[in-house]
């Protein structure tokens, strides 16, 4: 079972649906025990970093979902979900995230170039840096859908994919042993998107 944190952030019905109909199952809950027997967890995010964050802290699971994903169980943060993955978020100021993964999130308006809007909302293709489990079935090159304002930097250890967006690379996605995180979302990125969720719910936990 793949357990959706709800936790009052996300596009919870959408990725729910999402992975019905890969033909997943799949629990949103913030009920720890029920993460705790999950075969992996998603972290979905909408929004502010520091509103998002205080709303997860609220519900008393960050020692669970730390605990999990450093114990091995796959973890998948989505956009704003995979920011809180980092170490800190320079979004209206300066705010702690999870530190599952070393690095910093950052204004992407301080770093494109000619003129491109922001927040980056639509279809870029992936480069993709590392070969990973998570890309088993997607290639170099297929599109996914983008809604952000910020993005994850000094974080290149742990690059799985980027996307070009106004002269610049931006981090779609990272990953650190079974840790994951796609900037994009692969619940609105359809079969590109379908597939990476796909071969992310094949993933087996560590054994014990």
């Amino acid at each position: 079972m793949t357990a959706i944190v709800d936790y009052g952030v996300g596009n919870l019905f959408s990725l729910s649906s999402s992975l019905k109909y890969l033909g997943f199952e799949v629990e949103i809950t913030s009920n720890g025990d029920k993460i705790e027997r999950a075969d992996r967890i998603i972290l979905p995010g909408v929004g502010a970093f520091e509103d998002a964050k205080n709303k997860l802290e609220k519900t008393g699971l960050i020692p669970v979902l730390t605990e999990q994903a450093k114990g091995g169980k796959p973890f998948l943060g989505i956009c704003l979900g995979m920011q809180l993955l980092f170490d800190v978020s320079y979004e209206y100021g300066e705010h702690k995230g999870l530190s599952l993964i070393g690095g910093e999130v950052v204004r992407l308006a301080d770093k494109v170039q000619g003129g491109v809007k922001v927040p980056h909302m639509g279809w870029n293709s992936l480069e993709i840096r590392k070969s990973d489990p998570l890309f088993k079935y997607v290639k170099n090159g297929d599109y996914v859908y983008y809604v952000h304002s910020y993005y994850a930097a000094h974080c290149e250890n742990d690059t799985l994919a980027t996307s070009s967006y106004g002269g610049i690379s931006v981090t779609g996605a990272v990953g650190r042993g079974k840790i994951y995180g796609t900037q994009f979302h692969p619940e609105k990125s359809g079969k590109v998107g379908l597939n990476i969720l796909k071969a992310f719910c094949e993933l087996q936990g560590e054994t014990k």
